[in-house]
């Protein structure tokens, strides 16, 4: 006689699924419990770096200090941080820096690759200082110091919401990124000293500004006309002899050198008379600005050949876009870097700041809303340029930038401009993680791609989904 097996209780019931279920929890928890996480902040200066050390309960495991920001002084940080950490036990290292200037980098890269730090897993986050300065308010008053500045870092990073990807160096695009970052430096230094220029010109020639005998005011016939003339030999001279003399400073590139000449003497009896006593002083700003203008056009020439030279070791198909030329191609892929590190192209928006965040509160939904400009501000500026340059060169981005600036009340130009942007971040995302060219809207299999912009505003949750996305 064959008796039946005896079954728990558990099985009686029908319990047993729930109850290995709750076995992996339990599982699952001590297993977490092992993980003992620490957080480490430092607040950077040229010649020092304050440190804070806390657990996961936000408890201290030593009294903040600091080190010297020297090579001896890093590696005595990580003797300390290894040694803290083996002393209490802590599996998993989380280090926050603020990326002030680039006194962080030498510091970031040590840390990050440090042997003795290896054990324990370091994450290191350079986190944007407007991002620490935020955080920094739900603390209320408190004093304004470095080691007061490293314990909110290590906060910020053990709350851990939202924070960047962690810091890394990829050697085949971190020579491009000098480079392109060192260009936009160049490009903004270049538009400050001509709107310099172009304020001091309006005291010696103020009609030059009004009347823009030229289009371009730094071309090189308007460059001549202002060093060879006084405002008063432009209103004496004649008409015939100012024509010529624009023609052959042209090489005969004007249309109507006449009509150019006549608005040059038009400007210049239009003009306020300078005191003599300030025609030396302002004569010699603008020669001295103009100098300085066309030494830094003849640096950001050879920049560009640099880079243009440096981005053919990077395999990649941007350059098929009509427009995107070498030097926006490079300033795009050498902040992006390997674009798995994004999980989607909204993700890669974010990282730019080209992000709208929703406004509205019950039924109530704002018709404008801010852009959030947070994030990397280089991409952001390399986004934004190369849409001015596509929308000019590429068909589809002409129509969709002018659509969005019909659709626009104020503003119009930089919001067509800013969207435009946001659709090529599409484009460029979808062409790197495919490897393939560029193909017009005509010559595509999937006709949605080569669709009209839609004239609707986009759905309530769009916006905050993307955020959840990208969070």
């Amino acid at each position: 006689m064959h008796w039946p097996a005896s079954r728990s209780s558990d099985d009686q019931r029908g319990c047993c699924d729930a109850t290995r279920a709750r076995t992996r929890l339990i599982g699952l928890v001590l297993e977490r419990r092992l993980e003992v996480l620490g957080y480490v902040g430092i607040d950077i200066s040229k010649d020092a770096a304050a440190v804070c050390f806390l657990r996961e309960d936000g408890s201290e495991l030593a009294a903040r200090w600091s080190v010297s920001n020297t090579q001896p002084g890093a590696e005595g940080l990580v003797r300390r941080l290894a040694s803290l950490a083996q002393e209490h036990a802590v599996t998993e290292l989380r280090i926050g820096l603020e990326a002030t200037s680039l006194y962080w980098w030498h510091l970031a890269c040590l840390l990050k690759d440090a042997p003795a730090l290896a054990p324990y897993q370091p994450r290191v986050y350079a986190l944007n200082p407007q991002l620490v300065h935020e955080y920094r308010k739900n603390y209320g008053a408190m004093p304004k110091t470095d080691r007061m500045d490293a314990f909110v870092i290590a906060e910020r990073v053990r709350f851990g919401r939202k924070l960047p990807p962690p810091f890394h160096v990829d050697v085949r695009y971190a020579p491009l990124q000098r480079l392109t970052r060192f260009r936009v430096h160049l490009a903004q230094t270049l538009a400050r000293e001509k709107t310099y220029f172009l304020t001091f010109l309006f005291l010696k020639f103020s009609g030059f500004s009004q009347q823009s005998p030229f289009s371009d005011e730094f071309g090189a016939t308007s460059c001549a006309v202002l060093e060879q003339f006084t405002t008063e030999q432009l209103a004496q001279a004649p008409l015939e002899a100012l024509a010529q003399y624009v023609e052959e400073q042209g090489h005969g590139r004007f249309a109507d050198p006449a009509a150019i000449a006549s608005a040059l003497k038009q400007a210049a009896s239009a003009s306020y008379h300078l005191d003599k006593g300030l025609q030396e002083p302002i004569s010699l700003v603008l020669a001295t600005t103009l100098a300085t203008i066309r030494t830094l056009q003849a640096q950001l020439k050879a920049v560009d050949r640099t880079i243009a030279s440096e981005l053919q070791a990077i395999p990649q198909q941007l350059g098929s876009v009509p427009g995107l030329g070498p030097v926006w191609t490079a300033g795009l892929i050498a902040e992006i870097g390997d674009i798995s590190r994004f999980p989607d192209e909204g993700a890669l928006a974010q990282y730019a700041g080209l992000v709208w965040q929703a406004c509205e509160s019950g039924d109530f939904q704002a018709e404008d809303t801010a852009m959030a400009k947070t994030g990397n501000t280089y991409l952001r500026y390399y986004w934004v340029e190369a849409a001015n340059s596509v929308r000019v060169h590429c068909p589809e981005y002409a129509a969709y930038y002018r659509a969005k600036l019909a659709q626009s009340t104020k503003h119009a130009h930089k919001r067509a401009l800013v969207l435009t942007a946001r659709k090529l971040v599409r484009l460029v995302d979808a062409l790197l993680r495919t490897d393939t060219f560029y193909r017009p809207p005509e010559q595509r299999q999937d006709r949605k791609e080569g669709m009209p912009p839609t004239t609707q505003r986009p759905g309530r949750n769009r916006h905050t989904q993307r955020a959840l996305a990208v969070g």
